[in-house]
């Protein structure tokens, strides 16, 4: 591709290194820019640096956060007794997004994956159980992906969850999703679906 500034080449460039972001869409958005009014451009840019360098992590749940204690860990109305646990922030976006969850989190920051070279140690899982002693933690909720690293990830921390008294493991439902026809579900989730069966109250 064939540019008419070095300028716009370095801009399109930089764009397109970003996921899903091809030559083409990073040229459109280049342009745009050139384009829009320079507050708009300069407004961008400052965004962008200071969520890079001024974001920082929770020191509690390790999802981000503008201060060393995040917003949810911060609030006193929600449920602290029960912690989500999580490996991605992606996640808590999205369980976030239903407004069905009032507890707390913890975000692992990837799933144990040998073939990758992840082990328990790359992971925040000590802090999560550093969490558990004289807390009131009541409730570990494994809200991992179902993949083969995933279900590895989930039963490595139900093994080291079950040391601590009084603390209840549970898992997310999985199954058959809301509108879904069983004909077009894989085996894995029409079984889940099946063994995990919820009686039907008479």
């Amino acid at each position: 591709m064939e540019f008419p500034s070095k300028l716009i080449e370095n801009a399109v460039g930089e764009l397109s290194k970003l996921p899903g972001i091809g030559k083409k869409t990073a040229l459109r958005l280049a342009l745009h820019l050139l384009k829009a009014e320079t507050d708009t451009t300069a407004s961008l840019a400052e965004a962008l640096a200071k969520m890079r360098f001024e974001i920082t992590y929770c020191q509690t749940c390790h999802s981000i956060s503008d201060a060393e204690e995040c917003s949810i860990c911060a609030n006193k109305l929600r449920d602290h007794s029960t912690v989500c646990v999580v490996s991605d922030i992606r996640d808590v976006i999205a369980i976030e997004n239903t407004a069905q969850y009032q507890g707390v989190y913890h975000v692992l920051g990837g799933v144990i994956s040998p073939i990758e070279g992840v082990g328990p140690s790359d992971l925040t899982i000590d802090s999560l159980l550093a969490r558990i002693p004289d807390s009131e933690i009541k409730e570990v909720i494994l809200a991992i992906s179902p993949t083969m690293e995933g279900d590895t990830t989930a039963f490595y921390l139900s093994r080291k969850l079950r040391d601590f008294e009084g603390v209840h493991i549970s898992t997310i439902a999985r199954g058959i999703p809301m509108g879904g026809e069983l004909e077009y579900a894989d085996e894995i989730t029409l079984g889940r679906s099946i063994v995990d069966r919820q009686r039907q109250v008479r």
